[in-house]
């Protein structure tokens, strides 16, 4: 079970496309939306274990003008629809609309630390004590500025842009099940 310190929580932040849901680049039209293989199950576990399991997306393609902010929030509403009816769900969604030739750069499109930092202080996250999926390296990459533990995954992009010698998952199931068990080590650590 995941312990709070110092009334803080621990978190699993996860990425969406290519991570929990089938990459399909500029996605604006919900009946594309597929869950990857076990991503709900994995969500579920991660939640059941203590963890707020909290989403961050980077979706340039707003400011793009490939799909609108709208069609972005019926996509995400059929995530959390095929999600629900797996009994999994997401204690939180934060994304970035910025792509940095169109809007300059932003504190909080990845692997920036600004919707992770915006997140634990909405929700009393030790981001040290975290747990960072995705698919490729900037979906991870702030663990080097803020600590925590990263996971890639060989879905969607397989770990695109990760420095040599990165470890890599099959998916998030992979991931939750190397999670969980460094939470039960800690815990028999401390019994």
């Amino acid at each position: 079970m995941a312990d709070r310190l110092d009334g803080r929580h621990r978190a699993a932040f996860i990425d969406r496309d290519g991570t929990v849901i089938e990459e399909r680049g500029d996605l604006s039209d919900p009946d594309m939306v597929f869950l990857l293989p076990g991503s709900a199950e994995a969500l579920l576990r991660l939640s059941r274990a203590g963890l707020l399991v909290i989403l961050v997306t980077n979706q340039s393609g707003i400011a793009r003008e490939a799909f609108t902010l709208d069609e972005f929030r019926v996509v995400q509403q059929r995530m959390f629809d095929l999600l629900e009816r797996a009994g999994a769900r997401l204690d939180g969604v934060y994304f970035c609309p910025h792509h940095p030739d169109v809007d300059g750069p932003c504190q909080c499109r990845k692997p920036a630390a600004g919707l992770y930092r915006q997140a634990a202080v909405a929700r009393s996250i030790d981001l040290a004590r975290s747990f960072y999926v995705g698919d490729r390296w900037r979906d991870v990459a702030v663990t080097r500025e803020v600590g925590g533990v990263p996971f890639l995954v060989r879905t969607g992009a397989g770990g695109k842009g990760a420095p040599p010698g990165t470890e890599t998952v099959a998916d998030l199931s992979e991931a939750a099940h190397r999670i969980l068990a460094m939470l039960a080590g800690e815990a028999t650590g401390r019994a």
